[in-house]
């Protein structure tokens, strides 16, 4: 996965938006205003950190040397994850989207109409 496919998936699911609340190298991708990933761009191989349960956060990180605690971030809830070819398309994509869905999920009800 390149930067421009994991932009094209973040902006797949409904209501996100891309900022650059950190500077011209931090792309955030946002739900109802709230963060649900980010990724830099001067990094190489592509790093980007997402929201997990905190069991499952601690689980990948045992399981996948290219998942760390979340740099920056809350370490008990969000990842760094680094795709340099050891994790499958797959995968990628559901920790991806376990982050969007657990952001949007403690969005407001009132708020995701």
């Amino acid at each position: 996965m390149d930067i421009e496919m994991l932009r094209e998936y973040c902006l797949s699911f409904d209501h996100v938006t891309e900022e650059f609340p950190f500077g011209n190298n931090t792309l955030v991708f946002k739900v109802f205003g709230k963060i649900f990933l980010l990724t830099g761009l001067d990094h190489s191989p592509i790093q980007f950190n997402a929201k997990s349960l905190p069991e499952k956060a601690i689980e990948l990180r045992e399981q996948y040397e290219c998942i760390q605690p979340g740099y920056h971030m809350n370490k008990k809830h969000w990842n760094t994850i680094t795709i340099d070819g050891d994790l499958p398309l797959l995968l990628i994509k559901q920790l991806i989207q376990d982050s969007y869905n657990l952001v949007y999920a403690s969005i407001p009800k009132s708020k995701r109409k």
